[in-house]
């Protein structure tokens, strides 16, 4: 007999069911990052992917070793707010050197950058 015996119905269930989501969206992310031809195609779904995808793992064992304990435990949400924050942002930051990169070489998968009106690459704003 294991701990894991004390588990309630009304609290394995979602458990169980909020891992299965994790863990589908987790696998989808994977999926589009193997499939998805180019490397600008292939940020997107590894962040939704990981960040969602931990989010709904995290909340999965909060709610379990809550019930467990029988106390509120959440310093595992400090996990689910640090993968939510770090892994869109490090992604954009990768999108970012690479257009910068891609640019430079003149790749012909990017298109070149708006010249703006003081001659310099840049966004172009819209005049009044």
């Amino acid at each position: 007999m294991t701990h894991l015996d004390a588990v309630p119905l009304w609290v394995a269930v979602p458990a169980a069911l909020l891992i299965i989501l994790g863990s589908g969206l987790t696998l989808l992310g994977t999926i589009g990052l193997v499939t998805l031809r180019t490397f600008y195609d292939r940020l997107h779904a590894p962040t939704l992917g990981t960040s969602w995808g931990t989010l709904s793992i995290v909340l999965a064992s909060t709610l379990l070793f809550s019930s467990l304990e029988q106390r509120p435990v959440l310093h595992e949400l400090l996990i689910g707010v640090f993968v939510m924050l770090t892994t869109p942002v490090t992604l954009m930051l990768l999108g970012r050197a690479a257009l910068h990169r891609d640019r430079a070489e003149r790749s012909a998968i990017v298109p070149v950058a708006p010249v703006s009106a003081a001659g310099s690459p840049g966004p172009v704003l819209a005049q009044d």
